[in-house]
């Protein structure tokens, strides 16, 4: 079993297993014992689906209302026509063959990549270097659109992207600590919202099983999931 620091179990028996509304969760959470750094928020939503059917795969993207105070370096697969307008929306490169040959052998310093439609024929190519790493453009997660500049200026402000894991759990981070309470409640109300309006409609029993807020360093906090937009 890992060994846990003095401070984590202090934290822990302030820790709450009975599921709390938003607000109080997030109050509960910034009560933890402060650290050096600025801890990022994370949420976890269990699920109930079956992650071995495609049709109850739960994959996105979502802007949230305050941001999750952290930019992302975002690259665009794009015509020549289109490149001044990416690169102006905040796109690190932009291109279309150079930039493919250029990722082909093996750069990758990037934290999302964006394509229009007509170059995915040639950035399909590019699944075994980018794929393992998850960046791989993708209609699902909308970072393959004709809109590149939206789509540019959207991740390059921290859009962030999720997919449910073998487990039917889905993770994202949803904000910093430093945040203020209301924007961490406004972030995981929208956040959950969204995940639960993606219910398929093939998965049989409660959808929404369990929704659980923690810091990077931080024991995790239940949250209502019956009352996951409330903020009393």
């Amino acid at each position: 079993m890992r060994l846990r620091s003095k401070r984590y179990r202090k934290d822990v028996e302030r820790a709450s297993e009975t599921p709390l509304p938003i607000s109080e969760a997030v109050k509960r959470l910034k009560g933890f014992t402060k650290t050096k750094f600025d801890q990022t928020v994370d949420v976890v939503c269990v699920l109930g689906i079956d992650p071995k059917q495609a049709d109850q795969m739960i994959r996105g993207s979502v802007s949230l209302p305050k941001g999750i105070g952290k930019s992302k370096k975002v690259i665009a697969f794009c015509p020549e026509t289109e490149i001044e307008n990416a690169k102006a929306a905040g796109a690190l490169e932009a291109g279309a063959d150079e930039l493919i040959d250029k990722v082909n052998k093996g750069w990758t310093d990037f934290d999302v990549a964006i394509a229009h439609p007509s170059l995915m024929g040639k950035v399909g190519k590019l699944g075994r270097v980018l794929g393992p790493q998850g960046k791989m453009p993708s209609p699902k997660s909308g970072t393959v659109t004709a809109d590149i500049g939206t789509a540019v200026k959207e991740y390059a402000a921290g859009k962030i992207e999720f997919r449910n894991d073998a487990g039917g759990n889905v993770h994202a981070p949803v904000g910093k600590l430093s945040f203020a309470e209301s924007d961490l409640a406004d972030n995981i109300s929208a956040f959950v919202e969204h995940i639960r309006r993606l219910k398929p409609q093939t998965a049989k029993g409660q959808y929404l099983r369990k929704v659980v807020v923690s810091g990077t360093m931080t024991p995790g906090v239940a949250i209502e999931t019956g009352a996951a937009a409330a903020q009393e």
